[in-house]
């Protein structure tokens, strides 16, 4: 009988919020199913907030070993400001916790990749300035993550040429995604697409696709696209490689 696996880099716990579609645990295990594709030195492991299994008390239980806390989070949230670390200090586990992935330039390649897949040609630069986008995220009550995604949908439109970007939001705060294809189609754009930022199927994306109404074009969600794996490994090395070293015993 062969052994457990031996690995010489940090564990990598993945944290999603969870989801009683079974869609959203689908998508996380894809992205941990990516990073051990990419990253084969580190274990990867998931746990979730809520409505899923495993929690983060049994997962942290059952790591062997260091291990680095990689949120499964877009923004600076709620959840990323409390429910996480209260859930890893529950679970008696000091460990270090990264960043969440926004903003990130990888975050728009992997926007631009589900636009691609619904057939409109992204690295046409004459469709990107005929083109306006509704940045459909899930909303905040938090202002200051709300104004992020806002400086997410401005980046995006300088760095590709969109005709414009406006954002809406599904739940939480105006403008929603009618009101956001409206402004669009006020401003003289034809083609009109619905690009959700959220990382996983659910009731959100659902809402945002029901909502998207005389939008000529609906994105899938991100998903377990390769930026999103590889976001997650940038934003697992920065944490484990600010911890500081631990001081050398003296002769």
């Amino acid at each position: 009988m062969r052994g457990s696996p031996t690995y010489s880099s940090p564990a990598l716990l993945l944290i999603a919020h969870g989801s009683r579609d079974p869609r959203h645990a689908a998508t996380v295990e894809a992205l941990a199913g990516r990073l051990r594709l990419l990253r084969p030195s580190a274990e990867i492991a998931t746990a979730y907030l809520e409505h899923c299994a495993p929690r983060v008390p049994q997962v942290v239980g059952r790591l062997d070993g260091a291990a680095v806390a990689v949120p499964l989070l877009l923004g600076r949230a709620f959840h990323a400001k409390s429910d996480i670390p209260a859930a890893l200090r529950a679970a008696g586990a000091d460990l270090p916790l990264a960043d969440v992935l926004g903003p990130s330039p990888l975050l728009l390649d992997a926007l631009d990749r589900r636009l691609a897949e619904t057939g409109l040609d992204v690295r046409s630069a004459a469709v990107r300035a005929r083109t306006g986008v509704v940045l459909a995220a899930a909303g905040s009550s938090d202002r200051t993550a709300n104004a992020t995604t806002r400086a997410v949908a401005a980046e995006w439109q300088r760095t590709r040429g969109w005709a414009a970007v406006e954002v809406a939001y599904a739940s939480a705060a105006p403008p929603q995604v009618p009101d956001a294809v409206s402004a669009l189609r006020a401003r003289g754009i034809a083609r009109v697409a619905v690009a959700p930022y959220l990382l996983a199927p659910g009731v959100l994306p659902d809402r945002i696709a029901d909502a998207a109404g005389d939008a000529d074009i609906v994105a899938p969600v991100l998903g377990a696209a390769p930026e999103i794996a590889r976001l997650l490994l940038q934003r697992y090395d920065q944490a484990r490689l600010a911890v500081p070293a631990a001081p050398a015993l003296s002769a």
